[in-house]
């Protein structure tokens, strides 16, 4: 009885699974290097969001809008390209690791900015210790 449950189980998942339609190429698909500066964009947004989402909202930010508005698309369009290149895993894991790419390399540059300034402030830090070290009168022990 369970060898037959599990044979017809197995059977239907075999055929359900044979009719996955590929969505249509859109008629304005975005180019795959626009995709990847709307994806990275996108990405930017919604680690600003995990941020500070409050004062976004205060602010009345559609961060989402602005991206579209900047790259002159709408959200049906993105939506229909993403998918259009979802559908080929190849492709999109192109587009991702693209997107990935220009991330890592923001970020290490915004480490090194971040590296740049605290060995500025550092150094202000010591320099200050240096002039109140020095602009201290030396105290007597006799006095």
């Amino acid at each position: 009885m369970k060898q037959s449950i599990f044979f017809i189980v197995f059977v239907l998942s075999l055929f359900g699974c044979q009719d996955v339609n590929q969505p249509e190429k859109p008629k304005n698909l975005i180019s795959k290097d626009k995709m990847v500066d709307i994806l990275t964009e996108t990405y930017l947004d919604n680690a600003a969001r995990s941020i500070d989402n409050k004062s976004i909202i205060a602010k009345g930010i559609k961060m989402d809008s602005m991206v579209y508005k900047n790259y002159g698309i709408d959200s049906l369009q993105f939506a229909k390209s993403n998918a259009f290149y979802a559908a080929d895993v190849n492709i999109y894991m192109e587009i991702v690791g693209e997107v990935e790419a220009r991330l890592n390399t923001m970020q290490q540059k915004m480490d090194s900015i971040w590296e740049k300034e605290w060995l500025r402030k550092d150094s202000i830090k010591r320099q200050l210790k240096e002039v109140k070290a020095s602009s201290e009168p030396v105290k007597d022990s006799l006095i």
